[in-house]
C-alpha cells in the first residue's frame, strides 16, 4: 500500500530545482537526480511553506512536476533587505587576512546570538553592500519530483 504525503511527513526524493523567470532562467539551482536523494521532513522550515503545500497529497514512487510563482515560493524580492554593514562590522568576526569578494555568501552573528547570511554585492574602503534576501526570492520555479519514499 503506497503512503501519501501528509504535512508533517518524513521524505525521500529527487529533485530539481529550475529558475523560469528573472535574470537566472533557465539555471537549474539545484538537482539530487545526479547524486544522493535528498531525506527531510515537512513542517520544519526544510523547504519553502509553498513548496510543501504543493508535495502534500502525492503518492510514494510518482514523478511530478510542480510549477510555483515567486511569491508561493520563496517570496518577491525585498529591497529592505539590500543593506551596507561597515567595514569594521565585516571582519569582526572574521578570521585574520580574510578577503571578501563580490559574490561572497557572508554569515553574521546577530546581538541575540543568532546566525544569518548575505551575498555580498560590493565593497569599497568604508563599506559593503549585502543582500539578505534568500537566493531565491522572486524567481518563479519549476520543480521536478520523484517521490522515492514517504513516512
Amino acid at each position: 500500500m503506497n503512503a501519501f504525503v501528509r504535512p508533517d511527513s518524513y521524505l525521500t526524493l529527487n529533485y530539481r530545482i529550475e529558475l523560469t523567470s528573472g535574470p537566472g532562467a533557465g539555471a537549474v539551482f539545484a538537482d539530487t537526480f545526479a547524486g544522493r536523494p535528498a531525506t527531510l521532513q515537512l513542517g520544519v522550515g526544510q523547504l519553502a511553506p509553498g513548496i510543501e503545500t504543493a508535495l502534500v497529497g502525492h503518492e510514494d514512487g510518482t514523478r511530478f512536476t510542480i510549477e510555483l510563482a515567486a511569491a508561493q515560493a520563496y517570496g518577491e524580492r525585498n529591497p529592505g533587505l539590500l543593506q551596507r554593514v561597515t567595514r569594521a562590522m565585516l571582519t569582526r568576526d572574521a578570521a585574520p587576512g580574510t578577503r571578501f569578494e563580490p559574490g561572497d555568501l557572508v554569515e553574521f552573528t546577530a546581538p541575540d546570538g543568532s546566525r544569518y547570511s548575505g551575498v555580498l554585492k560590493e565593497l569599497n574602503d568604508a563599506s559593503a553592500l549585502f543582500d539578505f534576501n534568500h537566493p531565491l526570492a522572486g524567481a518563479d520555479l519549476r520543480i521536478q519530483v520523484a517521490l522515492l519514499g514517504v513516512l
